[in-house]
């Protein structure tokens, strides 16, 4: 079945060619198609295009739909092209007439931005949810071991001394601006297209306003070109928004991988957390971490590859917009398991806090000699040439004691402030109204 067919059959191989992976991927979409229907019908009712009668029964049935969804017993059957399809199909045979009737003002091509907006939401909220998990896993760690120093590097050459609060608490903060990124997209994705139709709008007289409530969005995309535009311009966003959440992981990720070098030998993990070699009795390789980093960057490549499917695109819909969802979906699905499963092996990280000792890191604290010397009126120049001319004569004694107290500093992390800034951020996002919107909406 296809909403578009007239009476003549698509050639086989050009219909396989054009649906694609839709039936599969469409899947991830029915619970959104679902709650656009509820919407749209009651919209419909409002407006004298459904009575009373047939909106009822027309509910009871999306609502019966949805609960297949939710149990996972709904499926896109084999002749049927995609799940805008299948929902009406199933709608018509179950009541009749009225089931035909749904689609009156409206277009798949706004109904697929309705669904994609709805999936893009519910993703995004697992996305925050699972980055908040991972924050104050960091957070945690950052002030547990912030009297643990360890090395800080500059061009891979031993630098200044850090500790591992502060390194801990940099992905906390990473995180944090991160968040701010996907608070854009949760912004430009709770925008309600529905009532575009085709991209020109309706000679009927949609109330797109009560679409928007009941759908609990924020606002609409007032302009019905430009809805029609927001297809690929809001996958970009969100795979932006995406991006920059991997790339945080990906550095981390790298990091771990380094420490966890026996030539570093700054963290390690319990055995059943690594892989070994079937060669090398003695290997113990952080594959968990490597594979973070590798997926993290195939997701950075994301956004680009969005960009390249879009560009150039005239306005009005295009099926090159349809291979969007290949890319984008398996991402989401990426993600999660890469933040799940670093909040998960950071929780078992084992810190090896006698790092310092090692002769080879005095160096380290010239610096905090060199500012020292400045404490006591020392031009810096005078100083700097100080320190350095006991270095090379191999007479440099390091510092007793450490003196890092500014803001963000080894003695002073500023975890609470990040924190404040991180769940002011979280507080933005307007979860709540959506979830009791769509309770609502599916209620019995």
């Amino acid at each position: 079945m296809k909403l578009w067919q007239k009476g003549k059959e698509t050639e086989s191989s050009v219909e396989k060619f054009t649906v694609g992976e839709d039936r599969k991927l469409d899947l991830q979409l029915a619970a959104s198609d679902v709650l656009g229907s509820l919407a749209h019908t009651r919209m419909l009712e409002s407006i004298g295009l459904l009575d009373k009668d047939e909106l009822l029964k027309i509910q009871i049935e999306l609502k019966n739909i949805y609960k297949e969804v939710e149990e996972g017993n709904f499926k896109i059957d084999e002749n049927v092209e995609d799940v805008h399809s299948q929902v009406e199909w199933l709608l018509t045979q179950k009541i009749g007439e009225a089931g035909k009737k749904i689609h009156s003002g409206r277009s798949r091509n706004d109904q697929i931005l309705v669904d994609l907006k709805l999936f893009f939401r519910g993703q995004i909220r697992q996305i925050v949810d699972r980055t908040e998990i991972l924050f104050n896993q960091l957070i945690s760690q950052s002030e547990e071991y912030k009297d643990k120093l360890l090395p800080g590097y500059t061009h891979f050459q031993i630098a200044m001394p850090s500790s591992f609060g502060l390194w801990f608490g940099a992905y906390a903060e990473s995180l944090a601006d991160d968040m701010e990124l996907m608070l854009a997209a949760w912004k430009i994705c709770n925008k309600n297209p529905l009532g575009s139709a085709a991209g020109y709008g309706s000679s009927l007289p949609l109330n797109r306003n009560l679409t928007t409530e009941l759908l609990g969005f924020d606002s609409l995309n007032y302009n019905v070109i430009y809805a029609q535009m927001g297809r690929g311009k809001t996958e970009r966003v969100v795979a932006q928004a995406m991006s920059a959440v991997a790339a945080t992981l990906a550095k981390l990720a790298t990091d771990v991988c380094i420490f966890n070098n026996q030539n570093f030998a700054f963290v390690s993990f319990p055995d059943e957390l690594t892989t070994g070699s079937s060669i090398m009795p003695h290997k113990k390789n952080p594959d968990v971490f490597e594979l973070i980093r590798s997926r993290c960057n195939k997701i950075q490549a994301l956004p680009n590859e969005i960009s390249m499917m879009i560009t150039n695109l005239p306005s009005g819909y295009h099926r090159d917009l349809q291979l969007l969802k290949e890319n984008l979906f398996p991402a989401f699905e990426s993600l999660n398991e890469c933040l799940i499963m670093c909040a998960f092996m950071l929780k078992n990280i084992r810190i090896n806090a006698e790092i310092l000792k090692d002769e080879k890191y005095a160096y380290l604290f010239s610096v905090d000699a060199v500012n020292k010397e400045v404490l006591k009126g020392v031009p810096f120049r005078e100083a700097y040439k100080n320190v350095a001319r006991l270095i090379e004569e191999d007479n440099f004694i390091k510092p007793a004691t450490l003196e890092h107290t500014h803001e963000g500093s080894i003695g002073n992390l500023c975890n609470a402030q990040i924190t404040s800034e991180f769940y002011k951020t979280l507080q933005s996002f307007t979860f709540a109204k959506v979830e009791n919107a769509i309770k609502a909406l599916i209620a019995k």
